[in-house]
């Protein structure tokens, strides 16, 4: 049984360009094969593989085999949150990416970060939520939850007294924040069930039905054309 990394040992793990390039990459929680995350660290194949062994044996990433395929993904939240924490020291940069497809295109605009939604649309319903009073942001990286906003989410079938506080998380693509945590799941499965949103079978990708954009019209004044506004965009990446 190997002995468990020390904090600084794992400090060291994310401290190198290469290796915090290969974390960043991974930051929304996709699954990437090393080629891709070898192109967002900018280094070979073969250097990326060493840095992948090292991620994965000191527990900041897993692997799964698909075929003769492998793809890494961080090893859980609690990785993503460490990201996030250093991320409110110094900004995250700017990371090489391949030319987005439509797959990717796809997941910019919605998609299940560790089950909660993100992307446009997270960031999007996050801030109705605020425009509507339903939730303020506060310190700690946390939002508060009026008692119209309760309301709202009880609506949903959501009681969120055990579920407070409500969490932040940044949103890789959007660079700002959506709610998350224990009542970002929630709404998340709320809105599922309630078929305003979509899970894909085989991808992390989240689409809105006919029902959910009128439900967001009706309920938080949120339309498709708020997602393309230019002012929303200036916000989110703000």
């Amino acid at each position: 049984m190997s002995t468990p990394l020390t904090f600084t040992e794992i400090a060291g793990l994310i401290a190198e360009p290469a290796r915090a390039a290969i974390l960043l990459a991974l930051f929304d929680g996709r699954a990437l094969p090393a080629g891709e995350l070898a192109f967002a660290a900018r280094v070979t194949p073969q250097t990326a593989s060493t840095h992948l062994s090292k991620l994965v044996a000191g527990g900041l990433l897993a692997c799964e085999t698909q075929g003769r395929h492998r793809y890494y993904r961080l090893a859980g939240a609690h990785v993503a949150q460490a990201i996030e924490y250093l991320s409110a020291i110094a900004p995250l940069p700017t990371i090489a990416a391949k030319p987005a497809n439509r797959q990717a295109e796809g997941l910019r605009f919605a998609r299940c970060c560790y089950n909660h939604l993100a992307g446009q649309l997270g960031v999007a319903v996050t801030q109705a939520l605020e425009k509507n009073g339903y939730v303020r942001a506060i310190g700690d990286k946390h939002f508060e939850v009026f008692p119209d906003g309760a309301t709202w989410f009880h609506s949903l079938g959501i009681e969120t007294g055990a579920l407070l506080p409500a969490r932040q998380c940044l949103d890789w693509t959007e660079r700002t924040h959506h709610l998350a945590g224990p009542l970002g799941v929630q709404l998340l499965n709320a809105l599922c069930a309630a078929d305003w949103l979509r899970r894909s079978k085989d991808s992390r990708a989240v689409s809105v039905t006919p029902k959910g954009w009128a439900q967001f019209k009706t309920q938080l004044g949120l339309t498709p054309r708020d997602l393309e506004n230019p002012e929303h965009k200036r916000a989110c990446a703000g």
